[in-house]
This record gives C-alpha cells, structure tokens and sequence, in this order.
C-alpha cells in the first residue's frame, strides 16, 4: 500500500491517495500477477496531517481479509505515530509527553484499528524525490482534492 495526503492552505481542503499493489502467484509459481487499485478522496475542512492518516486507513481498510501488508507513507508523523508513540499515548490517556491532548485522536483510533488484522511493516519514503509509487500516490491525493473542489460540495470517497 503506498498513501499519502495533501492539502491546500493547512487547515484547508485536502485530499488523500492509496495505490494498492497485489502480487498474485500462479497455480504452477512460474508467474506473477500484479493487480493494482487505486483510492481518492477529499475532505473540505482539514490539515495535512489528517488526509495522511486518512489515506493509510483506507488504504487497510480496504484490504478484504486478513494478510501481511508494506505501507508505504512520506509521513513520519503517520510512520512513527502507529510504530513509536501510540503505545506511549494510549498509556497515558492520550495525552502526549507534554501532557497535552493527542492530536487527531479519533484518526489514530482508527488507524489502530484497521490496523490490527494486519500484519504490517511500515516504511517511511522521501516525498517529492521521484518514488514512482508516491508520485501516484501524491497524484491520486492530488486527485482526491481536485475532485472534491471541482464538486463544490461535502466530499464522497472515490475509488478506481
């Protein structure tokens, strides 16, 4: 799973993007398949960080059965946030070191969530550097807010 948000203005309007890469194994192992899909969506009111979690839960969520999962995220704040400090803020009440409340609290929770019947490594890259897998994903947030301000309206989650 590749993912990633943008946003225009932080709070703004944003988008988020998930390709979702499958490699399917012929009967006799000789060959391999790969199925893609690809998720946008939007969100009139919302920050950057938000459509990055955003697009990692969906991207999870939309997996159909339990299996072994890469995500593949431009975000250290989504990479280090499910890997390092979601133990710490459960532990806490959600609160963060400063004992301030966590942000993006009720998207952490879902995250952990679609998470959890999964078993996922989850791998930070470099944005903007020419990842041909988060340039789609980029393009496909990207797609996700265009779609939602050409709509003019309260955004719906587009697949395709």
């Amino acid at each position: 799973i590749h993912t990633d948000g943008a946003c225009s203005g932080n709070p703004g309007p944003g988008g988020w993007g998930v390709l979702l890469r499958t490699r399917v194994r012929s009967g006799d192992g000789m060959t391999d398949t790969i199925h893609e899909r690809e998720l946008c969506g939007g969100a009139l009111s919302t920050t950057n960080n938000r459509m990055e979690l955003l697009a990692a839960i969906e991207g999870l969520q939309a997996l159909s059965r339990p299996c072994a999962v890469a995500v593949y995220t431009d975000s250290e704040y989504v990479r280090k946030g499910i890997s390092e400090w979601l133990p710490k803020w459960k532990a806490s009440g959600w609160r963060t070191a400063a004992r301030k409340p966590v942000k993006n609290e009720d998207l952490w929770r879902r995250l952990e969530e679609a998470a959890a019947r999964h078993r996922i490594d989850w791998h930070w890259v470099k944005g903007h550097a020419g990842h041909p897998e988060n340039e789609r994903a980029d393009a496909l947030a990207n797609r996700g807010l265009d779609d939602l301000l050409a709509a003019g309206s309260s955004p719906e989650r587009a697949a395709t």
